[in-house]
């Protein structure tokens, strides 16, 4: 290849891994094939012994316009926030590749491309747990609308999608390239026989799961409320109260005396809710008054709160108040029934940039330049465990999953299985970019919490989608763009624990061991060659 064919390959492999982030036809497959060219260009290199800087570069434009292509709606929430995106997400993607190439060199190709599989799962692992993460596009988020083949993400959670989708790239591409050496196909018998097996086993399982898959009946009505209110006009132009009479009138609509859950979106209340004097918010009393309406409710509502402390160590978070007092803002779910008690959860995977800071104690040099372009230095506040919020009636208990953290499969989990989560309720605000395919996707993974725990879930979004999932991952029911209203659907709740749900991101973890022995194994090899020839 000369430098134009390995930019045309890398681009190439950029269009292929594009589509599965969007909604039309099920285009999730062309993953499988979407790393082959990219694979073909460091073959390349590796044979023409480059400079390792290629190695880097040439990766790295495939990821950069991936992620553009996939995620360029992110502007119009904050530019600087896709600029951000884009330079840390690629550079994270371009690591594994590149640590593979260093790999291929010093141990040779066998342990070059098996490197790759563990490094990419490892990374994509390493960036679900840290402190600055954007993992939207992790390869196994790419299968979302492709819910009848990933039925076994009930076993493996997202991971085990990238684990096959790497896989099955690995094998094609040694066919290719034997294809294009004209080496005789049974040359490349085993990798032809593996692929096969290794596309058509989890397809056909998850395919008969799919349709023999019987929930057991434990029926609760559900009623989600999308107010479909401008997130650039609702926290300064329009008063709390209307906002407030635009939800109840809904809700009204909506609800009778057989309705158990009534869900409203992420943030929906912002009129200075102090959790110290809960009671007497004037947006608590008028929803107190509408449970009286309909005595068996429970409204699971998102709130911007506040908390009020005299010590100002409480909290990591906490900022000065008036006198000697300070408080903690947060991202907060609450649930008013017809107790006298409020239970609330707050936001705890919260939004880089806009929700929080990371690594202030680094970064404090950035604290100006960060609120000049309208984020934040200081973080909300954040609770260290999930939480779930029982019914006095029956103790049934549901997980208010607040936006972000929808994406984060593990995380989720941990509504199930630490905190009991019969159903999982995901309250949110998408409509910061607009109509674009960002609120289509963020959907979508709704999907794939469903299956990896079982649950059947609703979401109520500020403007859509909201939408009913039962528990393989179908959409019962949807409110699209731009539509105020709102629906109701019955959802079966469910107590059985998947293995994901038990075992969380165990891929990942094994992933992250591998990648530590090889990348030692690598280092050991290279200094005794560096110390054999110098001898």
């Amino acid at each position: 290849m000369n430098s134009k064919q390995r930019i045309y390959f890398s681009i190439a492999s950029a269009l292929l891994f594009i589509p599965p982030w969007y909604s039309f036809g099920k285009t999730g497959l062309l993953l499988l094939i979407a790393f082959i060219p990219m694979l073909l260009v460091q073959k390349d290199l590796l044979e023409n012994r480059k400079k390792s800087y290629a190695f880097f570069w040439l990766p790295f434009l495939t990821f950069l316009v991936w992620n553009l292509g996939a995620t360029w709606w992110i502007k119009n929430a904050s530019f600087m926030g896709l600029i951000a995106a884009l330079l840390v997400n690629s550079t994270m993607m371009t690591l594994p590749f590149w640590l593979s190439s260093l790999t291929h060199r010093k141990l040779g190709k066998a342990f070059g491309y098996f490197s790759l599989l563990f490094f990419w799962i490892a990374m994509e692992h390493f960036y679900l747990k840290a402190e600055i993460s954007w993992t939207w596009l992790n390869l196994g988020n790419g299968l979302a609308n492709n819910i009848k083949l990933i039925q076994w993400y009930e076993y493996t959670g997202v991971l085990g999608g990238t684990l096959w989708i790497v896989s099955i790239n690995l094998l094609l591409f040694k066919i290719v390239d034997g294809i294009i050496r004209k080496i005789m196909w049974q040359s490349y018998k085993f990798e032809i026989i593996l692929s096969s097996v290794l596309f058509i086993l989890p397809v056909t399982f998850s395919i008969i799961k799919f349709h023999s898959y019987k929930e057991t009946e434990n029926p609760y009505q559900i009623a989600v409320v999308q107010p479909n209110i401008d997130p650039y006009s609702k926290f300064n132009d329009i008063p709390s109260n209307e906002q407030m009479q635009i939800f109840l009138n809904i809700a009204d609509s909506l609800c009778d005396e057989n309705t158990d859950y009534l869900v409203a979106p992420e943030t929906f209340i912002n009129n200075n809710l102090w959790l110290n004097d809960l009671e007497n918010n004037v947006s608590i009393i008028e929803l107190r008054e509408f449970v009286e309406k309909y005595p068996g409710i429970k409204i699971v509502i998102g709130a911007t709160t506040y908390m009020l402390y005299d010590n100002p160590d409480v909290t990591p978070t906490a900022r000065p108040f008036r006198g000697n007092t300070y408080y903690d803002s947060f991202n907060t779910a609450l649930q008013v029934d017809s107790t006298s008690y409020i239970p609330y959860y707050h936001k705890s995977q919260l939004v880089v940039g806009v929700e929080k800071m990371p690594y202030t104690q680094y970064l404090g040099f950035l604290q100006k330049l960060t609120l000049r372009l309208g984020g934040t230095f200081r973080s909300h506040g954040t609770q260290d465990y999930r939480d779930s919020f029982e019914s006095s009636e029956d103790g049934l208990k549901v997980g208010p999953v607040i936006c972000y953290e929808s994406i984060f499969g593990e995380y989720v989990s941990q509504y199930v299985k630490d905190a009991g989560a019969n159903f999982i309720f995901v309250i949110t605000n998408d409509g910061w970019w607009g109509d674009t395919p960002g609120y289509v996707q963020h959907n979508s993974f709704s999907s794939i919490r469903a299956i990896e725990n079982r649950r059947s879930i609703a979401r109520s979004a500020n403007t859509g989608i909201s939408a009913f999932f039962n528990q393989k991952g179908e959409i019962i029911d949807s409110l699209g763009w731009w539509k105020r209203g709102g629906l109701k659907a019955t959802l079966n709740a469910n107590q059985k624990l998947s293995f994901y749900t038990l075992h969380g991101d165990f891929i990942g973890r094994i992933s992250a061991v591998m990648t530590i022995m090889l990348l030692l194994y690598t280092m050991v090899r290279s200094i005794i060659g560096k110390f054999t020839s110098s001898q």
